[in-house]
């Protein structure tokens, strides 16, 4: 009679339930630590908000606005390899890796030279870092910088301005008119006290419609019709508001000796300080400026006109930065109430020409507007101007109406 005899190979099965055992581990720690990650970013997210005032550039919402579709695309792929082709395009392969390590130590770029002198010299930095604060739903897109050359900045314009007089109450608003302008020291131009000063940091940015033989946008930049204009316009109609306001007409590159654009906003800065001396009761102040992004980026049409659309921008390295961004969000919400698609929304920049603050640590109402783009025309931006500044009276007239004492009875 034979048996039949079965063996068990307890050596295998004890290996097989180690790895089991050891996935399982592994598993539990990823989770965990996923877990954990999460927590801990809410928890950062949240203290900051809360408690901290740091730049809105490094806020934790900026962090994942900042990465792009082709990062999570191959953070996929280190699971799925066909996702991924390209070795140099990876962004977690070894040469990027040790890339961002040494920017993340050093903040030195190794392909770019310029970067080892970037933190030093103002103009050459070339993070120009952009982070959206408060949108808007229509037409999304980011402001775009550019430094024009030295020789760029008097094109001809196509109709030079020609002196006219004081615009009427009769002038329509689809009109074009000059604005009452006083430069900063002169006396006030209005009965009641002059609270709003306009000013042009990049006073020499135009608009290529306006400009003769110029098709580069690169380009768009003239002494003679410029976005002093605009900043003009907005304080004509801050006056018709009842709000005194004050407009600077300087243009930098021809009152300043050796004038250096990435050297603006310190020009701007004692213009700022010359204003306030010479009008103790400012308390608003608005630098104009225009984008550079395509016409598409800087236009929206509505009932059947063209507008140039605005962005806010405050600058990240100011230290009170939120409570300029609480008054620029104050004038995006009525705009955007009456007129939606007009704001692109707010934007926070840590780098400009030298120090990420565009002159708004001067104020907590100070604030820095892009009006259309070098594609706009003038009246597209006249346009948008006299409903830019129907939204600004607003907010300081109501600002106005809280301050104000109360009444005894």
């Amino acid at each position: 009679m034979k048996w039949t005899s079965a063996t068990i190979n307890l050596s295998q099965i004890r290996k097989t339930y180690q790895s089991a055992s050891t996935l399982g581990k592994t598993f539990i720690t990823l989770s965990t630590s996923t877990l954990a990650l999460f927590v801990l970013l809410g928890a950062g997210g949240y203290i900051q908000s809360k408690v901290i005032t740091a730049s809105p550039v490094s806020s934790m919402k900026s962090l994942a606005a900042s990465v792009t579709n082709q990062f999570f695309i191959d953070m996929l792929g280190m699971e799925v390899p066909h996702l991924h082709q390209d070795q140099k395009k990876f962004t977690f392969s070894q040469h990027n890796v040790f890339t961002f390590a040494f920017r993340f130590l050093t903040d030195i770029n190794p392909h770019d030279p310029k970067s080892l002198m970037a933190s030093e010299v103002p103009g050459m930095d070339a993070t120009k870092t952009t982070v959206l604060v408060k949108g808007s739903e229509t037409n999304p897109s980011e402001p775009t910088d550019y430094t024009p050359a030295a020789g760029d900045l008097s094109g001809e314009a196509k109709n030079p301005p020609q002196p006219t007089p004081t615009p009427t109450p009769e002038a329509t608003a689809q009109t074009p008119q000059p604005t009452q302008t006083a430069a900063a020291g002169d006396p006030p131009i209005s009965a009641g006290k002059n609270v709003a000063f306009i000013y042009q940091t990049h006073s020499n940015e135009s608009f290529l419609p306006e400009l003769k033989g110029i098709t580069d946008p690169d380009k768009a930049y003239s002494d003679k019709v410029n976005i002093i204009s605009v900043g003009a316009r907005l304080a004509q109609n801050l006056e018709k508001d009842g709000i005194g306001a004050v407009h600077s007409e300087t243009v930098y590159p021809n009152v300043v000796k050796n004038f250096e654009y990435p050297y603006s906003y310190k020009y701007s800065l004692k213009t700022l300080q010359e204003a306030f001396a010479a009008h103790p009761d400012l308390n608003y102040y608005f630098d104009i400026h225009r984008d550079s992004a395509a016409r598409n980026k800087t236009t929206v049409t509505i009932d059947g006109k063209d507008y140039a659309q605005v962005y806010f921008i405050i600058g990240g390295k100011n230290p009170n930065w939120k409570k300029n961004e609480e008054f620029a969000n104050k004038i995006h919400e009525v705009l955007e109430a009456k007129h939606p698609g007009v704001s692109k929304g707010i934007h926070a920049k840590e780098a400009n020409e030298g120090n990420g603050l565009y002159n708004q640590n001067f104020s907590p109402n100070n604030i820095l507007i892009e009006v259309g783009g070098p594609y706009n025309t003038m009246e597209e931006c006249y346009r948008t101007t006299d409903w830019l500044a129907e939204a600004i009276s607003e907010v300081i007239l109501n600002a106005k109406k809280v301050d104000a004492p109360a009444k005894q009875s």
